[in-house]
């Protein structure tokens, strides 16, 4: 009697949500009875209450579409997402790395898209969950504190974290508790990856999306490089992965590259560096996104998003950070505006990233189908423009970062 409430109580607590405990009762009796219940891999999802088996898939194990899928992660539209939606079914076909999720929407502003209320995310997150093969998808936002965050208090989140250059001026054990209700907030609606902190340094006073925003915690790489620990930290003892950005550095840009191609040539300098190369090979680091800022300094000719010198060169090679690298949104003007789908995906891969994001966010003229990316990189691959070999590579370091979840 006692090993009977003892199953039932872990089966519930996996589930992470109230359930009809007579209904998941009887379930129990009949899953010990045939002896199918697996302690680690069972979660019950909220749409039919019904077991679902999640279990690790490696890179050896997966279909050659699985493993290219498992290089996305994308933006969609929908508040849920039910085992028949698009979304699902590429995350269920493609074995996608993550999805990425936004408040607002790019078709129909008056309505959401993603994010309406703390009870709608909750239950999306695990709808989408059970999408997932291993139960370890990577659902992201980008929560930094001040302009920089999507979980809004009109939706019911909390909605005033302070923004970077603001904290920069607490106390530690402020800073701490700010940052540690943040993590707790996005682990309590099911978001397991923050792409944050923004770790760009405060050198430019003309600098409109880092230094007018406030998003840097100062130009002091060693300021910068506490309170980014402080955050990651945080993050962590809730269970959330976190993202260094912008690398190579994007504090000393003057243009957006959400809106087109920028270049920081002149403007920025080595200092820059110091934050990713300080933490490059902590344990605190799990992953680094890379900007859309064309470099000569690094790069004469590719944006370091597309550049083999910045990301597989400096970042990896010199630093030595063998991690997931992420781009920033591939949609963004910078990219898009300059170089075709196939092209930006080619140079992406051949770079060094391992998580290719497409937030589907800027424009409905921007979205691009999953079926699409995941074909052109198949077609890329046949012709000898990129190989199995980098993809499985990043599928490889993709499987040791879930490990952290």
């Amino acid at each position: 009697m006692r090993e009977k409430y003892i199953l039932l109580a872990l089966i519930l607590g996996l589930n992470g949500c109230s359930t009809d405990q007579v209904n998941a009762e009887e379930r129990t009796r009949t899953l010990v009875k045939h002896k199918k219940i697996s302690m680690e891999e069972n979660v019950l999802t909220a749409e039919t209450n019904m077991p679902i088996v999640h279990q690790t898939v490696t890179s050896s194990q997966k279909t050659l579409d699985e493993k290219i899928g498992s290089m996305f992660m994308v933006g969609f539209l929908g508040t849920s997402a039910p085992k028949n939606s698009q979304i699902c079914r590429d995350i269920r076909d493609y074995n996608l790395a993550g999805v990425i999720l936004f408040d607002v929407n790019p078709v129909k502003h008056s309505e959401p898209k993603n994010i309406s209320s703390k009870n709608q995310v909750a239950k999306l997150t695990q709808e989408l969950q059970a999408c997932s093969k291993d139960g370890k998808l990577l659902i992201s936002v980008d929560q930094e504190g001040g302009k920089v965050q999507r979980l809004k208090s009109q939706y019911g989140f909390y909605g005033k974290f302070p923004k970077a250059k603001d904290v920069s001026k607490m106390s530690d054990a402020k800073v701490k508790a700010h940052y540690n209700k943040m993590g707790a907030e996005l682990s309590s609606v099911g978001i397991n990856y923050n792409l944050a902190p923004d770790v760009d340094l405060a050198i430019n006073k003309r600098n409109h999306v880092i230094y007018k925003l406030g998003r840097s915690f100062g130009a002091n790489p060693k300021t910068v490089v506490k309170y980014s620990e402080i955050f990651m930290d945080a993050m962590h003892n809730n269970g959330v992965l976190t993202a260094l950005k912008h690398f190579p550095g994007h504090g000393s840009s003057l243009g957006d590259t959400h809106k087109g191609f920028v270049d920081v040539t002149k403007l920025w300098k080595p200092i820059e560096l110091e934050p990713y190369r300080m933490l490059a090979q902590t344990a605190v680091i799990d992953t680094v996104m890379v900007a859309h800022v064309f470099n000569k300094n690094l790069d004469a000719k590719y944006p370091a998003t597309l550049s083999a010198k910045t990301v597989n060169g400096k970042l990896r090679q010199e630093f030595g950070f063998d991690g997931v690298v992420i781009t920033d949104d591939l949609q963004m003007g910078a990219i898009q505006n300059k170089y075709g789908l196939k092209n930006t995906l080619k140079l992406a891969i051949n770079a060094g990233n391992d998580i290719l994001l497409f937030g589907n966010q800027l424009s409905m003229k921007s979205m691009v189908k999953t079926s699409t990316l995941i074909n052109t990189v198949k077609s890329l691959i046949n012709n000898g423009e990129v190989s199995l070999v980098d993809i499985e590579r990043s599928n490889s370091r993709l499987e040791r970062l879930k490990e952290k979840l």
